[in-house]
């Protein structure tokens, strides 16, 4: 449930515990009367409050709310029994409310405590400014916790949900390309097997007819073998025009400010492929493991450089997008190489 989530943890609630130190100090100076019991009342809260906390954040719900309803209980209990000015631990009450309760009925139960709290305070006779202020906070404590994690919790969904949709993409493009070298492939070797049948046949009666058959298949294979590299091309890169234009889409979309600095220019084909090839994989890189802020793309004559301020891709060694990209790269006659000395530094050098 909670693997990618990214937001406050259990640990970011505890500090909020130190509301729970006026009361404290008042048990210590003495002015609070039945002390032990209000300090067994007051440990008694602490415990149930980091307990709720605790459980919430294990997704074990259902003891969490039945802690909560014990800390809600002696919340009351110390209110009205024993020290009618610790008002601070109400919102330590709401604030465990928000971390439990999900969805719209966290605002039912915020609105009934903070009823119940305002017909305590007004009771005990206290002022219309101490109401005020603690009927603000209570209010203020659970709604902005529960509104928070609502915030990080649909983050984590679009996140998961933006990877779902990424591996659905590759799915559908791996089946494009399987069905693209199928409708390539197919007629093509159906006739280059019948003609090898045929010079199979041809050869010990009539070798000039079974040469031909022979020069047909090679014609055939040598076709079939183009079509192959153009579709292939095609498969790994759209062009770095295309590729910086989705660089700029993919990475705005990821908060990640981009700056591009490539001048316009023609290139020969197979170039433009892995120049657009390197954007598209250096631009994953950086919007999946790099946690950067800022990226930079620049083209300088025959050096394409992708630069971020993030820890790079990380692991041991080069990723397999990585690695296959320098084996391109060596293909067509270029280098590729990586530095993470300041951010992380992806550059690739063509002919």
């Amino acid at each position: 449930m909670r693997s990618k989530y990214e937001g406050p943890g259990e640990s970011a609630f505890y500090p909020w515990l130190l509301l729970a130190y006026p009361p404290a100090h008042d048990l210590v100076e003495g002015p609070v009367r039945q002390a032990g019991p209000a300090a067994l009342c007051l440990a008694a809260f602490v415990a149930l409050y980091t307990l709720s906390v605790a459980l919430s954040f294990r997704d074990r719900h259902r003891a969490a709310a039945a802690s909560l309803a014990a800390l809600v209980a002696v919340t009351f209990l110390l209110l009205t029994r024993f020290a009618e000015g610790w008002f601070p631990l109400a919102t330590l009450m709401t604030i465990a409310c928000g971390a439990v309760i999900r969805g719209r009925a966290v605002y039912t139960v915020l609105t009934a405590l903070t009823a119940a709290l305002v017909l305590l305070m007004w009771r005990t006779g206290a002022g219309g400014e101490n109401i005020s202020m603690t009927v603000w906070g209570a209010a203020t404590g659970g709604l902005v916790v529960s509104v928070v994690l609502k915030l990080f919790s649909v983050i984590a969904e679009l996140r998961e949900t933006r990877e779902e949709l990424a591996r659905a993409a590759v799915a559908e493009e791996r089946l494009r390309f399987s069905r693209d070298l199928h409708d390539l492939l197919g007629h093509t070797l159906s006739v280059m097997v019948v003609k090898a049948e045929a010079v199979r046949r041809l050869a010990s009666r009539d070798a000039g007819a079974a040469a031909r058959q022979a020069a047909d298949i090679e014609t055939a294979g040598r076709r079939a073998l183009t079509e192959v590299r153009a579709t292939v091309t095609g498969y790994r890169g759209r062009g770095l025009a295309a590729e910086l234009a989705s660089a700029r889409t993919a990475l705005a979309e990821a908060g990640i400010a981009v700056t591009v600095s490539v001048p316009e220019s023609r290139m020969a084909p197979e170039a433009d492929a892995l120049l657009g090839w390197a954007v598209r994989e250096g631009v994953t890189n950086v919007i999946r493991h790099s946690g950067a802020r800022a990226c930079e793309i620049r083209l300088d004559g025959a050096i394409l450089e992708i630069h971020d301020d993030g820890r790079g891709p990380g692991g041991s060694g080069d990723g397999n997008g990585l690695r296959g990209l320098a084996e391109r790269a060596v293909a067509l006659g270029g280098t590729l190489e990586t530095s993470a000395a300041d951010g992380f530094l992806l550059r690739v050098t063509i002919p």
